[in-house]
């Protein structure tokens, strides 16, 4: 068996060649941590001390900033994120009710992942859609005016992705 370090050296070789390609080391943090996350999909404690030893900066500093921002995750998030808008206008509209039957279906609730790893799901504040409200962003893909009788529609769609690949 191996540690996350040694059965991950490839992705830590990734890291450190981003590193290395940077004009300057200081001040690099976040476009580091933003670079790792894309790597290994998340920042457990193995990549935030690698990091910090990398960077010669405290491992403490580098908690910080990871536990500041949310777009940064310690823990391991599916293949497919699904944002679910609860803004304002969404709201109004019933996004709290899609927000419901995806945890419904999924069995998580939002900041939650499915155990298999392959669906997360979390509500947002606003996506800047409300034209299309209610709003549901599904890696990056925006689905609007959204039922929640559509939320198997949406569910099957990814799950046939994951068939068909």
């Amino acid at each position: 068996m191996c540690d996350f370090i040694s059965c991950n050296k490839k992705l830590f070789e990734q890291l450190d060649s981003f590193i290395d390609a940077l004009p300057s080391k200081k001040g690099a943090l976040i476009q580091v941590l933003h670079h790792a996350q894309g790597i290994f999909g998340y920042l457990p404690k193995e990549v935030q001390l690698y990091i910090a030893k990398a960077l010669d900066i405290s491992p403490s500093k580098v908690y910080g900033v990871v536990s500041f921002y949310s777009y940064f995750t310690t823990e391991p998030r599916g293949d497919y994120k699904i944002s679910v808008c609860l803004g304002t206008v969404c709201f109004v509209k019933g996004s709290d009710k899609i927000l419901a039957e995806f945890e419904k279906q999924l069995g998580i609730k939002a900041g939650e992942t499915t155990s298999d790893l392959k669906f997360s799901l979390e509500g947002l504040r606003c996506v800047g859609a409300c034209g299309l409200a209610p709003v549901v962003v599904v890696n990056g893909k925006v689905y609007g005016q959204v039922t929640p009788q559509q939320v198997t529609e949406i569910l099957d769609h990814y799950k046939d992705l994951e068939l068909n690949c």
